[in-house]
């Protein structure tokens, strides 16, 4: 059985995680969640994050062999941390997430997209964004709506400099094996985007799920079960 950390994506935090734990509990395997630094309870000032603090977090919480999953905006994050420091990394995954182009920053990638859903839900304030709720069928569409406002009321401000640092990958991070989980229902990173950011893994490292941008909250189990055949394909 396989240890699992899982990092998320723009304005969430680890409550967001809170039913794929348990699914994957369920399957034998263990799981741990964490804030980023200034996402959710961490009280890290948000406009002095930087990515090498989002990287520095997942080190630091990798005290045994992980499978690092990446959502959306974490698939920068855990890629630096393996940059910084691979050898508890047993593998990444890309769950509907930027998977980075080296000496490109999120950013970069973002507005290089086929299509930009997610500008009319930006809000920016200073040095972080918000997401507007009116635009939480870009994120939580295919949810129950007890969990669409539970995930809206646990939101927190994003800061921009992580977006915006470009990442220069090496043979660090590209030795680490890599998985893609491409959501064909996203309505927030083009489903079409992210077999172009898949593009290159090995055959059997790329699957999907018929879901929106958040398949831990609406459909937990399917997503353990596909972490559980990564895991087994390790």
């Amino acid at each position: 059985m396989a240890h699992f950390l899982l990092i998320h994506g723009s304005c969430h935090g680890a409550w967001c995680w809170r039913d794929t734990i348990p699914a994957l509990e369920a399957l034998g395997h263990t799981a741990q969640a964490i804030d980023l630094p200034g996402h959710g309870q961490d009280q890290t000032p948000r406009d002095g994050v930087t990515l090498d603090d989002y990287a520095c977090a997942i080190c630091d919480t990798l005290d045994r062999p992980a499978i690092v999953v990446g959502h959306s905006m974490g698939g920068y994050p855990i890629t630096a941390a393996a940059e910084r420091d691979p050898a508890q990394i047993r593998a990444l995954v890309y769950l509907c997430a930027y998977r980075p182009v080296s000496s490109l920053s999120l950013g970069d990638m973002r507005r290089a997209g086929p299509r930009q859903p997610l500008l009319p839900a930006i809000r920016v304030e200073g040095k972080v964004f918000r997401f507007d709720p009116a635009h939480a069928d870009l994120f939580y569409h295919d949810c129950a709506p007890d969990t669409v406002a539970w995930a809206l009321a646990s939101q927190t401000p994003q800061p921009i400099a992580p977006q915006e640092t470009p990442l220069v990958l090496t043979d660090r991070s590209r030795d680490v094996p890599q998985f893609y989980i491409r959501c064909a229902g996203d309505r927030a990173i083009p489903p079409e985007y992210q077999a172009t950011m898949a593009e290159g893994l090995p055959e059997g490292r790329v699957s999907h799920l018929e879901a929106s941008h958040s398949p831990f909250l609406s459909m937990p189990g399917a997503l353990a079960a596909q972490l559980d055949a990564i895991a087994a394909a390790l």
